[in-house]
């Protein structure tokens, strides 16, 4: 019996489904409780900014809480007493983000970090990808037999990335993955106006096929 193994290829360059940044509201004052209580009301105000865009928001979480005191140079005398709260933010209407982040960033102690763009975990272009990589494999199989004077008969086997337990090495399998965002996370200032980037989704197949006997050897 005379087999083929082939693999399958594809890739779609798509725009972003959501864009997630980062918010950080902070406080200080020489007086403790003062701080503490000037820090929960600015964390108030974003919770209760942020319900205005609730249908534009995905998903919203409250990260690290971070309190300490800020000491003389020398010694143990706390000079200051300072916090920050970070929230992370991700929106699944774009039209609205460049709006939404400068907005926040226009409040006082408040640090915006972001966006990086990308597509759902279950985003139905990782299916699509799958599938066309699925299509490669089966008309790279087919070109291979034709140029053996052959067709191809029966699909052996269908595996992931290194999965496949036939003879013959395998390089690749099911797989998508989304680039990441080149300009997206900390360290970067959100513009007026905010182009998304597109999202390089990639997927291979690896497909073993039995073929009829070859006539041209």
């Amino acid at each position: 019996m005379t087999t083929v193994v082939v693999r399958g290829e594809a890739v779609r360059d798509v725009e972003p489904e959501l864009a997630e940044f980062t918010v950080i509201v902070a406080a200080r004052d020489k007086d403790r409780q003062a701080a503490l209580a000037r820090l929960r009301e600015r964390a108030d105000a974003l919770r209760q900014f942020l319900d205005r865009y609730a249908e534009a928001i995905e998903r919203r979480e409250s990260g690290g809480l971070h309190v300490h005191p800020e000491n003389a140079r020398r010694g143990e005398k706390v000079t200051a007493y300072a916090g920050s709260v970070s929230t992370t933010v991700t929106v699944n209407d774009l039209t609205v983000l460049g709006e939404l982040m400068l907005s926040i960033a226009d409040q006082d102690q408040t640090h915006v970090y972001g966006p990086a763009w990308r597509l759902r975990d279950d985003s139905p272009v990782h299916r699509a990808a799958r599938r066309a990589a699925i299509g490669e494999a089966i008309a790279r199989a087919k070109e291979y037999a034709e140029a053996l004077g052959a067709r191809v008969e029966t699909l052996v086997e269908l595996a992931d990335p290194g999965l496949s337990r036939g003879p013959q090495p395998v390089a690749a399998g099911f797989e998508t993955f989304a680039a990441q965002a080149k300009h997206g996370g900390p360290g970067g200032a959100p513009d007026l106006r905010l182009d998304p980037e597109r999202q390089r989704v990639f997927a291979a197949v690896e497909a073993r096929f039995t073929i009829s006997d070859p006539t041209v050897l």
